[in-house]
């Protein structure tokens, strides 16, 4: 099928927020195409994480019963493990209302076929893969289009854009970057974000995991070293946090010296150890940052997501943030294009920003306070981490359970779920979870 030269909605980014927003936009009646980079979903480490308010939009979308047949386990609880014992942070179970009590673990490549598929089905709906977008257009300076060309693996596995491709342009009615942490469309727009400063870097990789080892998520904190491991059923992704800027003398130390780390921080890993990680090639950088553009919005252009404010992996509430911009996007933006044809007024791009400006403020600056009460202090070895004592806001939680509904809460559903418009939602019977 030939590529569309015109569309009302072109979404840069097939992640979660662009798949989304595809759907609700073309659920409405509105001709949306999403341009999504690489030729399929498979990148290791992405999040992984489906929340609680997202699993709730999935059964308002009638998608309740397709994301329970992925492969999925529920996490229904957090801990952390210290030298002076355990201790229980969240409790989703006990804590969270309505049908999902919990977080699902899903692979993300699992998780975007499926709503690749619902979207699929609706006629105003298409996905370009393998469309790397490169520039943006204009029409007496407004945003009225992308650029793009075809994007295919090269030898030896690496990605990159054919040598001699042929750009194509796409023109729209409204361009919304979805495109992650280094949006291109953001560049492109010469938006540049306002940064706050992060003290830490993250090394994702996975260890095998046996019977017996614990279920859910698990923190681990011995004297400068800090490690959070997520329960993938055969496996455990793992990430194992350094002061920012420590990656190259990491890596110099060697793979030994690596695992000699996790082997002391973790004792009972240690079995494991001796083949994985493989090799340092294994162990990928998380380069973290917090970030937020004073203005998500050009006449004809919306950010949404990482695109507009770059989120910590603390509480691993990205995604969760990224799918709510979307759906709030979706019931203002679709709300206006459903009645009115040609470019959407900018005053009414601006009324997302407003609505999500808040939420987004909150939980960034609950990221910076974690990343200054809790894990700066824990990498210099300045918490209290001895045999015998534990940290005093550890020691409150963990003697008052109800105390772990807060984190829970924030953590699951977050400060401001959005529900799915109407024209959007689908019936499908649904019994407890």
């Amino acid at each position: 099928m030939a590529a569309p030269e015109r569309t009302r909605v072109a979404v840069v980014g097939g992640g979660p927020a662009g798949m989304v927003l595809g759907l609700l936009l073309a659920r409405g009646g509105i001709d949306t195409v999403v341009l999504e980079k690489h030729p399929d979903f498979l990148r290791d480490f992405r999040g992984d994480t489906v929340h609680a308010s997202t699993l709730t939009l999935l059964d308002e979308l009638g998608l309740g019963s397709a994301f329970a047949a992925l492969p999925h386990r529920l996490l229904e609880e957090a801990e952390i493990q210290l030298d002076a014992g355990t201790v229980r942070l969240a409790d989703l179970g006990r804590s969270l209302p309505g049908l999902h009590r919990h977080v699902a673990l899903v692979p993300q490549w699992d998780f975007l076929e499926m709503l690749a598929d619902a979207a699929d089905r609706e006629p105003h709906f298409t996905l370009l893969r393998s469309a790397e977008v490169v520039g943006l257009t204009h029409d007496a300076g407004r945003v009225s289009g992308v650029r793009w060309r075809d994007y295919r693996p090269a030898a030896g596995g690496h990605s990159a854009a054919e040598p001699k491709a042929a750009e194509h342009t796409l023109s729209a009615d409204l361009v919304v970057g979805c495109d992650g942490r280094w949006s291109a469309v953001r560049v492109g727009a010469n938006l540049a974000p306002r940064a706050f400063g992060v003290p830490v870097d993250v090394e994702w990789f996975r260890l095998p995991r046996q019977p017996g080892d614990p279920d859910g998520g698990v923190g681990r904190l011995s004297g400068s070293e800090f490690m959070v491991m997520i329960d993938r059923g055969d496996t455990w992704q793992c990430g194992y946090l350094i002061a920012k800027g420590q990656d190259e003398a990491l890596r110099a130390e060697g793979l030994d010296a690596f695992r000699a780390r996790l082997a002391r921080l973790q004792p009972w890993l240690a079995d494991r150890l001796n083949g994985a990680p493989e090799q340092l090639d294994d162990v990928k950088l998380l380069d973290v940052r917090i970030e937020r553009l004073n203005t998500w919005h050009r006449d004809g252009l919306l950010l949404i997501g990482d695109a507009a404010h770059p989120m910590s992996p603390v509480g691993g509430v990205g995604i969760n943030l990224a799918i709510q911009d979307a759906v709030a996007a979706a019931r203002i933006v679709g709300q206006w294009m459903r009645r009115s044809p040609g470019p959407v007024p900018e005053d009414v791009l601006a009324s997302v920003q407003r609505r999500r400006l808040p939420p987004t403020r909150l939980v960034q600056a609950f990221q910076r306070l974690a990343h200054r009460g809790v894990v700066n202090r824990a990498l210099r070895g300045a918490l209290a981490t001895s045999p015998d004592t534990l940290p005093l806001p550890l020691k409150i939680l963990g003697r008052f359970p109800l105390l772990q509904r807060l984190p829970a809460r924030f953590i699951a559903i977050g400060p401001r779920p959005e529900p799915a418009p109407s024209w959007a939602r689908r019936l499908e019977r649904l019994g407890p979870r």
